[in-house]
This record gives structure tokens, sequence and C-alpha cells, in this order.
């Protein structure tokens, strides 16, 4: 059989690429083509993006773009996707795919134009709809040119420049230009890797333009930076702006703030019935906390979320009246509805606007502009503010948790918009606190009972399964997520406790097969029974980005183990403390008669750290690695 060389076969996709880039259309520079193709999945020969500001609310943008696919982890940019909604009109799309000689392969026709909705299977209310055209190819290279354009009403939102928006792509070229009316002004940020604004005038308008050009593909290093960090990108916003007839300001946070008090004002009325019923449920209320959890309560037995994007409906509430009769809204909706009923028994809270998601970058706060997904409410407490996530049937009162904390949220007060931050949980918030107790036979087996209280963040995966599976499927889960020597599961219970800092705790029954090893009368014992440590990082020659670490948490394992009658110890490892920047580790073992204790302690941090740190992260991983192998032994005495 023929063995091809990797290196060869890279050289003929390179030279059927220049083939393909070479006519006309497609012409460019081969030294720069072959080093834009190293590592990546596809090159953005050329993406044009134009939008002209007409007036206050209305708007052009025409977009053009021409890609070529190098291979298959590169076909989902052979697909356009277009979003519109009823404050916008989609004309124009046209899209042809060429082979790796430059034929033509396909031109769309306007059948081949899918019109689906956006969001349709949770949404009641909706115009949100997408316009999807694909030229998809199975021989590589082949390159793809699409272009469309699209009349907005909704001027809240302008374009940004972020063509390299995903690893192991290539951009040869791409702009982004916008033209705004003489006397208006243009609001943009410009991270540390883009181009600076070129500023021109022509007779009716301001133009600004940014352009970028051979961008090599880039990869996120571990533990790196958000991606957008890495690379060029742009924001643009306007500081006068009209949706729907509502007319608005985001020149300030402040000024943001007003405007969606003016689509929230008055829609927080509630019947004078359910008015009463509240007041009746926490007339007995010992604290302003506990009459919160009463009315939390109450909104999540009776609500359910969907998602509302109909017209200014995706900004502006349902009124509280409506979800209280219906029983559904978004969290548009809920957090007003929630918002009321507190309201109602006397409790003050504010509507917040944040970006959420687990690993989701925070806002740029500098930069004020719609830059949110999500509303939830805000709470002021004597100490801090008690958040409340109001589309959640399960969520307890005051988490955040991964899906909204440690963020900046836009408060909405009387007074406007107000950025504060959301909570942040520290290492003591988010525990894994285990205690194993375990009787190893003759043979190396042992019978286990292991209970394990999860807290804060570490908890939420447990939550997930008690909330969405069914006990036989709770069993295969603690299965397929249980570390440990082979083992069979006996009982199980998982237990939650709904609180600010939630818990859940996990109760395991274990048959486990292999415990100890036995060598002729010796018998070898690895104490860390569940939280040996297995991933090191890997490393380059040098580090490039940040060390980012978002999530501080400790695991504290106490292990007890009995051996059999007639065994010794002869070997127990000393005691180990590792300390490093981004956390502290330590275990002790401790061995009296036929008992071994062992305790084990490994707490990380967050926080942010210059690139050279790098290597002492995976200097302390190796060790802690090393540490977790060690093994106590015990010689059976023979008389």
């Amino acid at each position: 059989m023929l063995q091809t060389n990797p290196t060869y076969k890279w050289l003929c996709s390179l030279m059927c690429l220049l083939l393909l880039l070479a006519p006309q259309a497609f012409a460019s520079d081969i030294t720069s083509l072959k080093e834009l193709s190293k590592e990546a999945n596809a090159i953005i020969r050329s993406e044009e993006t134009v939008f002209t500001v007409n007036s206050i609310n209305s708007g052009t943008l025409r977009f053009k773009t021409t890609i070529t696919i190098l291979n298959e982890n590169g076909d989902h940019k052979a697909t356009l996707y277009v979003p519109y909604n009823k404050m916008s009109k989609v004309t124009n799309i046209s899209g042809t795919s060429y082979d790796r000689f430059g034929k033509r392969i396909k031109k769309l026709k306007s059948s081949d134009i899918k019109d689906v909705s956006a969001i349709s299977s949770i949404s009641v209310y909706e115009d949100s709809r997408v316009k999807i055209a694909s030229l998809e190819y199975s021989v590589y290279p082949y390159t793809v040119e699409f272009e469309y354009e699209v009349s907005e009403s909704n001027m809240m939102f302008y374009p940004s420049l972020y063509p390299q928006d995903e690893e192991k792509l290539a951009v040869e070229k791409a702009s982004l230009q916008v033209l705004v009316p003489q006397g208006s002004k243009l609001r943009y940020l410009e991270n540390s890797h883009a181009p600076k604004a070129k500023v021109t005038q022509t007779a009716t308008h301001q133009a600004y333009t940014w352009e970028v050009s051979n961008l090599k593909p880039v990869s996120r290093e571990p533990y790196g930076p958000a991606f957008s960090e890495m690379v060029p990108m742009v924001l643009t916003a306007p500081n006068e702006f009209e949706v729907d007839g509502y007319r608005g300001s985001m020149e300030t946070w402040k000024d943001f703030g007003l405007w969606i008090n003016k689509l929230n004002n008055g829609r927080d009325k509630l019947p004078a019935e359910t008015v009463a019923k509240l007041q009746q449920l926490t007339a007995n209320a010992k604290s302003t906390e506990e009459k919160i959890r009463l009315v939390y309560d109450y909104m999540q037995g009776k609500t359910r979320y969907v998602s509302i994007q109909l017209g200014i409906g995706s900004w502006q509430p349902f009124e509280a009246s409506f979800v209280d009769s219906k029983g559904y809204g978004d969290c548009k909706a809920l957090s007003v509805y929630t918002q009321a009923m507190l309201k109602a028994v006397g409790v003050d809270s504010y509507y917040a606007l944040i970006r959420a998601g687990e690993g989701t970058p925070d806002i740029k706060t500098e930069f004020p502009s719609s830059q949110f997904n999500h509303a939830i409410l805000g709470v002021p407490m004597a100490q801090d503010t008690m958040w409340l996530e109001c589309t959640s049937q399960t969520e307890a009162a005051g988490y955040n948790g991964s899906f909204t904390g440690d963020r900046h949220a836009l408060l909405i007060t009387p007074e406007g918009g107000k950025l504060v931050k959301t909570t942040a949980y520290g290492a003591n918030d988010n525990l894994q606190i285990r205690s194993i107790s375990a009787k190893v036979d003759e043979a190396g087996g042992a019978v286990a009972k292991v209970s394990t209280r999860y807290t804060g963040i570490q908890q939420e995966s447990r939550d997930r399964v008690i909330t969405n599976r069914k006990p036989e499927d709770q069993r295969k889960w603690l299965y397929e997520n249980t570390s440990a020597p082979p083992f069979e599961i006996g009982k199980y219970s998982l237990t939650q406790k709904k609180d600010r800092i939630p818990s859940v705790t996990e109760d395991l029954e274990l048959s486990l097969r292999q415990c100890a090893t036995i060598s002729g009368k010796r018998m070898f014992i690895n104490p860390n029974l569940m939280s040996k440590w297995t991933h090191v990082p890997n490393q380059k020659e040098k580090r490039l980005t940040d060390v980012v670490r978002t999530l501080a948490y400790l695991d504290v394992d106490t292990v007890e183990i009995e051996v059999p009658v007639g065994y010794t110890v002869e070997y127990q490892p000393r005691d180990v403390e590792h300390k490093s920047v981004f956390g502290e580790y330590s275990a002790t073992v401790k061995v009296n008669g036929q008992r071994l204790t062992y305790v084990r302690r490994m707490q990380m941090n967050k926080g942010r750290f210059a690139p050279e740190s790098f290597a002492q992260l995976v200097e302390f991983y190796n060790k802690i690695i090393k540490s977790d192998a060690e093994q106590v032994v015990f010689v059976k005495n023979v008389q």
C-alpha cells in the first residue's frame, strides 16, 4: 500500500489552493497565503461590512465575504446565517461556490435559502427569524462568496469588526466602515490588537473605517484569556437611538438605564387579590430575607419560562398582571413580576440587565452599549445584594452561581442605570468536603461508605442531576462521574439544601474491587481513593498570554481505611505541603494499628497571572500528581 507523506499532502493541498486563488477575484500574494494557511481550517479572503446610518431610526448594512475552506473543520464557514425580525428587512442575498481550480460549483437560488424561526422551541411570542444558506462542498479546498443587505429600523445595535471569531481561522483582509450623518457622533472601542479608525468626510456623512490584513490563525493557550482578547476587535455604538418609537441614549450607563426605565414604567401592577394573597403569605415572616424567599418560592411554583421576542418585546417586559394571569413569561417579564410581588409586601428591588452564561466574558464596562442577554432582579440588603434568577423553577434564592455570578450587571434605578458587581464566589464558597470509611479484605477488595458535601459552583452539576434526571439516570450519571478504583454502587442518595450558597450531599455505598494491591506478604494502598489530580496542561517554550483561572475552590478529603488484622505498616509517606500563587496543597498520613487516616487538602485560587507564571502552574500540578500517587505499604506478620 502506498504511504503518503503528511508534508507532501499539505504541499499538494497548498498548490491546489494557490490554483484556486490565482484568478482575478482570488488573486493574492503567494508568500502570505502560504503563511496564512498553516494550521488554518479556513481563510477569510475578504470581508467587507458597510453600515450607513440614515437617521436615528434607520440604517442599512451591506456585507460581503469570500472564504476559502481548507478542510472539513472549516465547513461551517460555508453556511451563512442572517438573523432578522419585524424591525429589519433582508434583501439581495447571493452566494456562489468555486472548486479548487476556480470553476464555479453552484450559484445560490432563492429556493436554496431557508427561512426559519430563530428560537421557536422556547418561544411563545416571537418574530425573530434567520435566513440560512449553505454552500458546503466535499472536495477541498473550495471557496464560497456571500453577499447580502439588511435595512434596519432598530438602531440600538451597530456592527463590530471581529472577523477572526474562532481558532484556526486566518484572515487575508477584512474591513468595517460606519457612516454617520454629518453632525452625529459615533462611539467605538478598539481593543489592543485593532487598528485605529481612519476618518474621512463625504458630502452627507462622516466615515469611520477599520481594516485588518494577514491575520494568522490563533489558538488559545491552556488557561488563556477570552479569545476576543487575542484578536482584533472593534465595537461601535450610537449615542442616540430609537427602537419601535422609543427614543433613548446610551452615551452613559445612566442614560441607557433611563431608557429601560421608560420601557418598564407602569408594568408592575398586580391584581388586588394577588396582593392580598402575598401579604397573607408573608404575614408571619420574621425577616426581610424570609419574605423574599417566600415570594420567590411562590413565583417559582406559579410560573414557567418562555422566550418573548416580538418587536420592542425583545426589550420591554409584559405586564406583571399578564404573567400573574397566564403563568409564564421571559426573563424580563418574570423579573418585573417578581419585583411587583416584592413591592406588594414592602420589599424594594431593582430590575437588572446582565450578560449571562457560564464562561461568558464580562461586558466592556468602559463602553456603554447594549451588551446584555438576560435580566435578573437585585434586592438590596443591609450588607449586600440578594440576586434572584427569575427564570428558574428550582434555583436557590440569592444564588448567582456560574450563570450570572462575578460579573457586572446594570441595575435599573429610578435615577437611571448603575453598574454593580454580582456575587463573586471564593474557595470557601465552592467546597468539596468528602469523608470515606473503607474496610479492606485479605484479597485487596473493600467496602466503603462515602459522604461528600458539594457547595456553590461545585454543587451545580449534581443539582442538575437531581432536577433533570430520573433515579435510573442518576445512577448511570454517578457511574460515569465517580472517580475511584473499579467499583460497584450499592445504595446512593443525593440531598439538596437550598441557600444563598446551596449544597448537595452525595452519599454512596461502594464495593471496591481493588482498593489495595497484594504482592507476596505486602499490601500496597494508595489512600487517595477518589481525588487524584491527573491533568497537566501542555507547556510551550514561551507562554504568550496571561494565565487566567476563573474558579476558586477547596477540596478536603478525609479517608479512613481499616486493613486486615496481622498487617503492620512498613512505609508511610511523609507529610507534604506545596504552595504556589495558584493555590495550596497538603497531605498527611497517620497509621494507628489497623487504621490508616489520610487527609488531603487542595485549594485553588482564581485570578489573572503573568505569562511567565505558567511554568509555576505546571510545576504545582506535577507536584500534586506525584503526591497523589504516594502509597502506604503494609507487611503481613508471618508467625
